[in-house]
């Protein structure tokens, strides 16, 4: 890697006004993106009858009105930082992989299976063998999507998806039949991990320590990506993969160490849903987090500190569902509807940004 940080620091530092364009345009074109999506399903319940005012109200009362609001959308918003981050990582070589429900659903499979053998252990090793577990499954199903890619030429965004189908199927077969506890009759599910190997809750907010460790990996991966060469090399990659193997970058240890890492951190994802939520490992790990993990990436262009915010800010509307339910008679995927409004969005948004002057370097640099 000596390379390609000496590429890196003989690189010219741009301009400081032309850096603040494109920063600008980084934050206001998905900001704007994310008000005209909502703006759209304002008009689609307005046609509905329903008021969007009151909509946005409950919205706002659910998610983020109460304290008791605020635990359960902060809690919600822990398995979305993971999910996201698994789709930010590869997007960092060019690569759009969507199929981190996979990755969470086998690493909340891989936890439930670790804790029937570590049943009785010291609770410290128990719970660390757990999460590696956990990450473990993860790393290798999505890795296997960057194997596929590199070695076999397979689209990762197409294999992504079907891995993911594939690990759904896979984890009903193993939760119905050999992982099941014979006392999970109405829902099939893994045998309860013990009390001494649960996931415990911060001692403020009320929440499990999942969502820390959401945002510790958000920090380490911008790390990662913004400041060594690993991270220098895979925007090399990324931009054009062709000049970077006549450069000599390890291409093909870029593709599948970014891709096992995201999944990685996605298979913690569920490892802390069975170990802090669910206690065990059953159909509700296929709770959708990896799709809406997509649209948090894309919302937050990829960049994994500004994951934060937009991971609160689904987690919010997510946390709403029931109360919209109960006051306006809308069903919970009222909330999948607002978050296509708003998917749609930003994919249209890709098409304006280096469009406008306002926010172009060349304008800027000669201001």
């Amino acid at each position: 890697m000596a390379q390609v940080e000496s590429m890196a620091h003989s690189m010219a530092r741009p301009d400081w006004r032309a850096r603040f364009a494109r920063q600008s345009e980084a934050i206001i074109i998905p900001l704007s993106a994310l008000v005209l999506g909502l703006a759209g399903f304002a008009l689609f319940l307005f046609v509905q009858g329903k008021s969007p005012v009151q909509f946005f109200q409950l919205v706002w009362l659910g998610g983020f009105g109460t304290g008791f609001s605020w635990q359960n959308t902060l809690s919600r918003a822990a398995p979305l930082l993971l999910a996201g981050l698994c789709v930010a990582i590869p997007a960092r070589l060019g690569l759009v992989v969507i199929g981190g429900e996979g990755a969470i659903v086998m690493g909340g499979v891989a936890a439930g299976a670790a804790a029937i053998v570590l049943s009785g252990l010291w609770a410290p090793f128990g719970i660390v063998a757990m999460a590696a577990a956990g990450a473990l499954a993860g790393a290798l199903w999505i890795g296997a999507v960057g194997a596929l890619r590199h070695w076999r030429g397979v689209n990762e965004t197409i294999s992504s998806l079907l891995l993911a189908y594939i690990a759904i199927a896979l984890m009903n077969h193993l939760v119905e039949g050999p992982l099941r506890d014979p006392a999970s009759l109405n829902k099939p599910s893994t045998p309860t991990i013990d009390a001494a190997l649960a996931v415990g809750k911060m001692p403020w907010p009320n929440v499990h320590w999942g969502r820390l460790t959401g945002v510790f990996a958000c920090i380490l991966t911008w790390i990662l990506l913004e400041r060594t060469a690993w991270g220098f090399a895979a925007r090399m990659a990324g931009s054009n993969l062709r000049a970077a193997q006549v450069q000599g970058l390890p291409v093909g240890a870029l593709i599948l160490g970014f891709t096992a890492f995201a999944g990685c951190l996605a298979g913690l994802a569920g490892y802390f849903e069975v170990a802090a939520v669910h206690g065990s490992a059953n159909a509700s790990l296929a709770a959708g987090y990896g799709y809406s993990g997509i649209l948090v990436a894309f919302l937050a262009r990829h960049n994994p500190l500004a994951i934060i915010p937009v991971a609160l800010l689904l987690a919010g509307f997510e946390a709403s569902s029931g109360l919209l339910q109960r006051r306006m008679g809308l069903p919970d995927a009222s909330v999948l509807v607002l978050q296509g409004f708003v998917f749609v969005a930003i994919l249209a948004s890709e098409a304006v940004y280096g469009r406008l002057r306002l926010f172009s370097p060349e304008r800027w640099s000669r201001a």
